[in-house]
């Protein structure tokens, strides 16, 4: 038996709504696991799938291969197999992470998280870790032999920085880190200097609003390239519906596209990209902004997707550097996606819009390689 504590740090104080209509957690291809699979090959064997990817695995059939669920009623959006469904669809929007630890995190593309109602987060987030228990034990001494790995590896290379002291850095900075000319000055001491120091990026700039705000869009670009649908990242949208957006081969216009209950996908408009560009913050927005700041530094799967990033480098940064440099980089993403709603939707750079950027990034943010498991 694997011995474990949980840190609920994430959930404590929260609440999460499952709403009506909704269906978001529903274009997430679920795995199955073996204790599942019998009713679904005795009752609905054509919609058992392989998922695609490198590593394969049991899944849900996604309507015309890049909608929802088969099994998402498209009157309602009512699960047609609620009682079967996967231990996956039940966990969203919980997430639990391990690496030589382990800690529950909550999904930001859930619009039932940004309510305030709903049940008790941190009730909730037990009830699902008692019921992975066997997961997490299974998962646990493997997270931890990677981990230790790393961490030789790391010190060995005379890379490894103490991960508490830089995230205090950040907690005591966040204000700083919706400034994006700080951001930017941040992202060049990290190309730069050995060994980034905070206080440094508070200094003038000599980068451009102009030049950060290109390549704040070539990072979302990336995530707006590839040919399959099934791979964009989805925008679920105030009204519920589910949006895509497609930059086209030569990276120079983006094209709306709306997702339907069918699973096809319909044009809804088009931007140049040269006309999304970074916008000044509302101080409400700067709030908003500085709070999921918080959130991201005190992930456990934000951190591990640091070093992931590390080894893919074979260690040749600094563990500040790599931490400040995903943690501008995700934040200026964020706020190019601000900008390339309020074209589409008008959503400003107020609280709303902010608010609606991370519902459109946090997805893909907790889908980032790392060399923990989420479980």
């Amino acid at each position: 038996m694997v011995d474990y504590e949980v840190d609920y740090s994430d959930v404590t104080g929260k609440k999460a709504e499952c709403l009506d209509g909704c269906g978001m957690c529903c274009l997430c291809q679920p795995e199955v696991l073996p204790e599942e699979r019998a009713f679904f090959k005795k009752n609905h064997p054509k919609c058992l799938v392989r998922s695609r990817g490198p590593d394969q695995y049991f899944a849900l059939a996604l309507k015309n291969g890049k909608g929802s669920c088969v099994f998402l009623n498209e009157c309602g959006r009512r699960c047609k197999v609620y009682d079967h469904r996967t231990a996956y669809c039940r966990q969203f929007p919980y997430h639990i992470y391990v690496s030589d630890h382990v800690k529950v995190e909550l999904d930001y593309s859930c619009r039932g998280i940004w309510t305030g109602n709903g049940p008790d987060a941190l009730t909730e987030a037990k009830c699902l870790v008692s019921d992975a228990d066997s997961r997490i034990a299974e998962a646990l001494p493997q997270a931890r032999e990677v981990y230790r790995q790393f961490y030789e590896y790391a010190r060995e290379a005379g890379v490894m920085g103490d991960p508490s002291a830089i995230r205090m850095s950040v907690s005591e900075n966040l204000s700083n880190f919706t400034d994006p000319m700080f951001l930017g000055r941040l992202l060049d001491l990290a190309e730069l200097e050995a060994q980034v120091n905070i206080a440094g990026a508070k200094k003038e700039s000599k980068i451009s609003l102009e030049e950060l705000s290109e390549a704040a869009g070539e990072t979302v670009l990336d995530s707006l390239s590839s040919d399959d649908l099934f791979n964009l990242p989805v925008y679920g949208a105030e009204d519920l519906s589910w949006n895509l957006f497609q930059v086209d081969r030569d990276g120079k216009v983006i094209e709306w596209l709306l997702l339907d209950d069918r699973g096809e996908v319909h044009h809804k408009g088009f931007v140049d990209v040269s006309e999304v560009k970074l916008q000044p913050l509302e101080p409400d927005g700067r709030k908003v902004l500085e709070d999921y700041v918080a959130v991201l530094n005190g992930r456990d799967s934000f951190l591990g997707s640091v070093y992931y990033m590390m080894n893919e480098n074979d260690y040749e940064d600094d563990l500040s550097n790599a931490y400040y440099g995903s943690l501008a980089t995700s934040v200026l993403d964020v706020m190019w996606r601000a900008a390339l709603l309020d074209h589409f939707f008008g959503t400003g750079m107020g609280a709303r819009g902010i608010r609606e950027a991370i519902i459109f990034y946090d997805m893909d943010r907790l889908d980032a390689p790392t060399i923990g498991a989420f479980v």
